[in-house]
């Protein structure tokens, strides 16, 4: 398969930005190409467009199964595996966030509790139980924010999002511009 110029390009970036998040270009790549031409592919089809070997396409395609990005279609007349990934980019940011929570966030809370409940924890220094604490006190928040996010209906987080500095100002207290009273001459 050939891609227009607008889908390599879209396709080379979600490589370059997977990489700086952690995830093998390659990998990256192949979402990226099921993503953006909306179909199930097959390896060798896969292998060809982004002219990488396919011993790498297989193992980046297990890759993604493993993440939920990806999963196995079949088509009716091929017995050859191919392969798609959810066109719903809220599903996919889902997915991802809820991954990265367990694979990344879940064991470090583990291991800041088995922290605080280890007998050895009297011998630390105060402060650095303290920051242990803290630690957890604000990676917990987070996930339990995480969690109430991805319960919201797409539409409802996406008005959430839009309100950003508007929140941001009425959680500091601030009055809508058009609110405010004019001060007083001094």
């Amino acid at each position: 398969m050939k891609l227009t110029p607008i889908s390599q390009k879209f396709v080379l970036h979600w490589g370059e930005m997977g990489s700086r998040w952690g995830v093998n270009r390659t990998v990256s790549q192949i979402h990226a190409l099921l993503y953006i031409t909306g179909k199930p592919m097959n390896a060798e089809e896969i292998a060809e467009t982004l002219g990488v070997a396919r011993s790498n396409v297989s193992t980046s395609l297990k890759e993604l199964q493993n993440w939920k990005l990806v999963k196995l279609a079949h088509l009716m007349g091929d017995r050859r595996d191919h392969f798609e990934t959810s066109l719903d980019m809220w599903e996919l940011f889902r997915t991802i966030v809820r991954e990265r929570k367990t694979r990344e966030l879940d064991p470090t809370i583990f291991t800041l509790r088995e922290c605080l409940t280890s007998p050895d924890l009297p011998q630390e220094d105060k402060a650095a139980q303290e920051r242990i604490r803290q630690t957890l006190a604000l990676m917990e928040t987070l996930t339990s924010w995480t969690d109430e996010m991805l319960r919201l209906e797409p539409a409802t987080l996406m008005k959430l999002l839009k309100m950003g500095a508007t929140v941001q100002k009425f959680v500091r207290g601030e009055a809508r511009a058009g609110d405010r009273q004019p001060e007083e001459p001094a």
